[in-house]
């Protein structure tokens, strides 16, 4: 390819920031093949760092895709809707892309169905090809395969692939996607998404043990955060980072206790940085951070977020523990003494190492390129 063609991937992000994390590595691994524009449905940080050469337009930005919409502006939620509809197809007729890449949908943001399938159908008739950027693990569904069946008659019509970002050996969409239709679109397990590799060192080599507990986004992190508070001071000798997270409550960080060697950090840009210096790591489950602590071989116990119609990452947690890759603490029994008495036997804790795939964006990069081509001998 002489020119690089362009891109267009949607991306929303609601309770936390995994979705956008994730879709900012695929984004830097597209664009050295690609002109890559990220439209961007949810608050973005200052603290995250984008990759170079990407557009980012942002949507206005929702919250409650998996309950209420709500508009983050406090706006009427019907207008922010027909203004991010409207904003999607312009940014499509000017960008004319390639491909167009839809992160989660069908399989889930069937709130967002008023902005996404005409984006697809849009792509479908200019002849772009249409692509479903999904996790590892959808969400369970209690509604007698209603959801799954709808997805699958959608993915069958507008979508053209689907990029599952997950090593087959681990997870596979079938565990969690089983509608009556078969799913005709054809399926690539691209191996897991994850930033750089880095040299974590599982131990340091001077000094006491230290301790980073992290909460993802933040929103829904107090109760991690204040449990871990109250297990510092049972902890004679360890040091203890809080990371909040931009979207923690101002209310909860301001409510976390100013101590001798109780670290506190309102937000980081990269996790995975603070993690170097650390002896372990304590965690909720999200994607992103599950498998930045796995692929480094740090001592992780993990403490799965949970909420009705949420059960990601309580399978997530309890498969990695099954494999012995990480420790896993039930939210239910989450207290300071329990959670002290469990990093003490975390710093005792050597994890298994998993053989696993984490080339996903890569993969992803190349499978993207390869259908592009493929669509562009086939019109030319």
């Amino acid at each position: 390819m002489l020119e690089r063609p362009s891109i267009l991937v949607h991306c929303q992000h609601s309770l936390g920031l995994g979705h956008l994390v994730r879709t900012f590595v695929l984004a830097g691994a597209f664009a050295q093949r690609f002109r890559v524009t990220v439209l961007c449905g949810g608050e973005v940080p200052e603290t995250l760092p984008r990759p170079d050469a990407l557009e980012v337009v942002p949507l206005p930005p929702l919250g409650g895709i998996d309950g209420p919409l709500v508009s983050r502006a406090g706006l009427d939620v019907r207008r922010e809707l027909e203004r991010r509809r409207e904003i999607v197809l312009s940014v499509f007729r000017a960008r004319r892309p390639a491909a167009v890449v839809v992160e989660l949908f069908p399989f889930g943001r069937r709130k967002l169905a008023g902005e996404l399938v005409p984006l697809l159908e849009a792509a479908r008739a200019a002849g772009s090809v249409t692509v479903s950027s999904v996790r590892d693990l959808l969400v369970t569904r209690d509604d007698d395969g209603r959801h799954d069946e709808r997805a699958s008659l959608t993915a069958n019509a507008l979508l053209d692939s689907v990029l599952v970002h997950s090593d087959p050996r681990l997870f596979r969409l079938e565990e969690s996607f089983r509608p009556r239709t078969r799913l005709r679109v054809p399926i690539h397990h691209t191996g897991f998404v994850v930033g750089a590799a880095r040299g974590i060192q599982p131990e340091r080599p001077a000094g006491g043990p230290r301790v980073v507990v992290s909460a993802g986004g933040g929103r829904v992190g107090g109760p991690l955060l204040r449990a871990a508070a109250d297990a510092h001071r049972l902890l004679d000798g360890v040091e203890t980072t809080l990371v909040g997270g931009p979207f923690l409550p101002e209310a909860e960080w301001r409510s976390l206790p100013r101590v001798p060697g109780l670290r506190l950090r309102r937000s980081v840009r990269d996790l995975g940085a603070e993690l170097t210096a650390a002896t372990a790591s304590v965690s909720q489950c999200g994607y992103n951070t599950a498998l930045e602590v796995v692929s480094s071989g740090l001592p992780a116990l993990v403490v799965p977020f949970a909420a009705p119609g949420e059960d990601e990452q309580a399978r997530r947690a309890a498969r990695l523990a099954r494999l012995g890759a990480v420790r896993m603490l039930d939210p239910a029994a989450l207290d300071g003494p329990r959670l002290a008495a469990e990093i003490r036997a975390l710093l005792r804790f050597r994890p298994q190492p998993l053989d696993l795939d984490f080339d996903g964006a890569a993969a992803s990069a190349q499978i993207l390129e390869d259908l592009v081509l493929t669509r562009e001998a086939i019109c030319a």
